[in-house]
């Protein structure tokens, strides 16, 4: 080999291992907006960081950043390239959001982990195509357990919920809320516990996990329990368009093909049925827990049927199949509980 074909050779293989040093160097920068010992910290981003070190051979990781922005200032984070990845909750701007309702609406059966999953079928089938994401990169889509409400007094009916002060997302939770006759307080999860301990709230709603991440057993530690739920919270994983341009090819397929999607969304799902679990074995001998009548379950879904109606012709109007994607959910939902 002549001296050039040697430097030639030299500089190809000193480029190939610049490229490989920089791609195990690479640690994506995830943005929380919670507490850090809250499960979506521990169990959902911790876990999403293990699966994109599995997937990818420990080239790419991840490190959580916390208080960049408030919760509703996530995706602008992500568009400004100050975070890689975020954790977005879509009640927290109503209006902005058709989409993300139909997984919202109460009536549904199943875990979390169903609802995720589901959810994120009937997105890459139905509702991808509205980009209501435009500009980050989603990749998960997830709903919360079934939405509750916690109360400092008792409350054995849907009746004596009306009146009662109650901090509750917007979206569908806020319509939920209206139509049962709640008085609806506007403030930022992380702020729940404050809030009901001050008495400027009566309750919050919430899924029962909450209950250790918010420390609701302080506060509010009487459950009313709605079959089903009195809602779901609508999440979205995303990441920065950029960042995930600016890795290597092979890490980009191997992240899409076992990570991003539905493995992500299930995994995020199972998540937050592991906090439903820990917090109903947590709750303290002080609390009470009343599962609606069936008469109120009748009563509820009668009162709430309207929200179904107008958040399917909202869809309809954004061009949506909405009756097929609402039938979808419920029977990807099914098939998922049946696995």
């Amino acid at each position: 080999m002549t001296g050039i074909g040697k430097f030639v050779a030299a500089s190809v293989v000193g480029l190939g291992m610049a490229t490989a040093a920089l791609a195990q160097d690479t640690t994506l920068r995830v943005s929380t907006w919670l507490p850090p010992t809250h499960g979506v910290n521990t169990e959902i981003f911790g876990g999403m960081i293990e699966m994109i070190e599995a997937a990818t051979d420990g080239r790419v990781t991840g490190e959580l950043v916390s208080g960049l922005a408030p919760p509703p200032a996530q995706s602008d984070l992500i568009l400004d390239g100050a975070a890689d990845i975020a954790i977005i909750f879509h009640g927290y701007q109503p209006g902005r959001y058709v989409a993300t309702q139909l997984p919202e609406l109460p009536g549904y059966e199943g875990s979390a982990e169903a609802s995720s999953v589901a959810y994120w079928r009937v997105f890459e089938e139905h509702l991808a195509a509205m980009d209501e994401h435009r500009g980050v990169k989603v990749i998960a889509l997830n709903t919360h357990g079934p939405g509750q409400i916690h109360t400092g007094s008792d409350v054995s009916t849907l009746a004596d919920l009306d009146g009662l002060k109650t901090r509750i997302g917007g979206g569908v939770a806020g319509d939920v809320g209206g139509l049962i006759g709640l008085v609806g307080i506007n403030v930022p999860a992380p702020q729940v516990y404050e809030t009901l301990e001050s008495g400027a709230a009566d309750a919050v709603a919430m899924n029962v996990g909450e209950r250790i991440g918010f420390r609701l057993d302080e506060v509010a530690p009487n459950l009313f329990e709605m079959p089903g739920g009195f809602y779901r919270g609508s999440f979205a994983l995303i990441m920065s368009e950029e960042t995930f341009a600016d890795l290597p090819e092979d890490i980009q397929t191997k992240l899409d093909a076992e990570v991003f999607g539905e493995p992500l969304s299930r995994m995020a799902g199972a998540a937050w049925d592991l906090s439903d679990e820990l917090a109903r074995e947590a709750m303290g001998d002080d609390a009470t827990t009343v599962v609606a009548s069936a008469e109120d379950q009748a009563s509820f879904a009668e009162t709430t049927a309207e929200i179904r109606v107008r958040v399917l012709e909202e869809l309809i109007e954004a061009g949506v199949d909405a009756d097929a994607a609402y039938q979808m959910m419920v029977d990807e939902m099914a098939a998922v509980s049946a696995e």
